[in-house]
């Protein structure tokens, strides 16, 4: 896939915005979709076949590096609000107009808040493997926090991201690890586990993402919102989105079966069809 994989060849861009300076990635043609990426991750954390599927499905893709991490400047917080806002800053100074908003964990909590905040710039949200604001029904793993904490070889991307008891999974985490891989220069640098660590605390928390506002406003949207699952999410179980069927108007929910945090990742191209087919649903 290297060779003619039109994210892999992507070039990283900056654009200057209020004293920082927000490094992108921008590929494909149509759509435009905008993802706010993972906890300790960075644009490489996006895996490729996954992007490149969305490129075939019709969308104008692009990733980005949070302030301060990877090859953005600026300061450094994993704030969903912050993080956030350098997303509404780089729509608005790529002028991309209205977006689909995407996010992946922590991402997913800072794509929200753009629905909640920004709603003029958003006309679907696509939220993969997140957390939904409020009360949950079911906590994350203790040891998520554990493995967030250290540097994370490939047992660790396992149990993370997919379902570490099925061969049929580890087989596809593989595979994905292996397209990850694939980029050999214009990388961006790793988040530091040492700070990450430090941004996280010590265990599971209840409510996980405690914004009142931004509950509400899932509540009243009419923009339709998607949120991509897993089953056995160690982080942020499903389970606390299905807890919320009836209260949230414009609500669609997949969950991938046998698979963990990074359900994109084991399904890439599924994933990108489920995202294609909810936006052409509602265009």
């Amino acid at each position: 896939m290297a060779n003619d994989s039109p994210s892999n060849s992507a070039r990283t861009q900056s654009v200057e915005v209020e004293g920082r300076r927000l490094a992108y990635r921008t590929f494909g043609t149509g759509i435009p979709l905008v993802l706010c990426v993972r906890f300790r991750g960075t644009m490489d954390a996006w895996d490729p076949l996954f992007l490149d599927s969305l490129i075939e499905q019709g969308f104008q893709v692009t990733t980005f590096d949070y302030s301060g991490l990877g090859q953005s400047s600026g300061e450094r917080t994993y704030n969903p609000a912050s993080l956030a806002k350098d997303a509404i800053d780089l729509i608005n100074a790529l002028k991309l107009g209205k977006v689909v908003i995407g996010g992946w964990s922590v991402g997913g909590m800072a794509a929200q808040i753009v629905l909640a905040k920004a709603p003029q710039l958003v006309s679907h949200a696509v939220l993969i493997a997140t957390t939904p604001p409020g009360p949950l029904v079911k906590p994350g793993e203790q040891l998520f926090y554990t493995m967030a904490k250290r540097e994370n070889g490939f047992e660790d991307f396992v149990t993370l991201f997919f379902e570490p008891t099925s061969p049929t999974s580890r087989a596809a985490a593989e595979r994905s690890a292996s397209r990850l891989a694939e980029r050999k220069d214009d990388v961006s640098p790793l988040v530091p586990h040492e700070w990450a660590g430090l941004q996280l605390g010590d265990g599971p928390k209840n409510p996980l993402f405690p914004v009142d506002a931004v509950l509400q406003s899932l509540k009243t949207t009419s923009i339709p919102v998607l949120h991509l699952g897993a089953d056995h999410d160690i982080v942020f179980p499903v389970e606390n989105w299905y807890a919320l069927n009836g209260q949230l108007p414009t609500l669609h929910l997949v969950t991938l079966p046998r698979t963990g945090h990074g359900p994109q990742l084991q399904y890439p191209q599924a994933s990108a069809a489920h995202i294609a087919a909810f936006v052409r649903a509602h265009a």
